[in-house]
Order: C-alpha cells, then structure tokens, then sequence
C-alpha cells in the first residue's frame, strides 16, 4: 500500500485513480486523518449492499437456524427409491 501525504502535494483525482489502480492508497490529510483510495471488488460490493438489507440479513438469520434434516429413507422415498436396493 502507498501513502501519499496531500498536505505536501496537491494530486489530482485522475492521478489518484490510475495509482490506486495498481494498488491500493493510504491518503494522509493536512490535518493527519487518513483515508483508504481501494479498487471496489464486484463480489466485495455486493455483500455490502447486501448487508444494508435489514429485512434480507434478517431472512438469512433465520434460514441458517433451520434444522431441515432428512434421513436416508426420507430422502429415497421423496425420490420415489423406496424398494430399491442400492
């Protein structure tokens, strides 16, 4: 990662953006605050849009409570196996 102070030179947003292409940039303000210039990852991307879905997290919460557990016989007779060796 790359630290570019801004206080010491003023770069420009396309200059930030093709160097932060390459990698990701640790910019450093006048006043010392400090902000990340990353390349977004599409799948990164999605899971934070889906994790600002209250109503989505909420649904996928309880899906993943679920006991849904079948035995070997249930899952022969659902696929019409049952008599069947094998």
């Amino acid at each position: 990662m790359k630290t570019i102070d801004v206080s010491a030179t003023t770069p420009s947003l396309s200059e930030l953006l093709a160097l932060a292409h390459s990698g990701n940039l640790l910019l450093r303000a006048p006043d010392g605050k400090e902000f990340l210039l990353a390349k977004v990852d599409d799948l990164a991307l999605e899971v934070e849009m889906i994790r600002q879905q209250p109503e989505l997290m909420e649904f996928l919460s309880q899906r993943s409570r679920e006991e849904s557990r079948s035995s070997l016989r249930q899952v022969r007779e659902k696929l019409g196996l049952t008599g069947q060796s094998g």
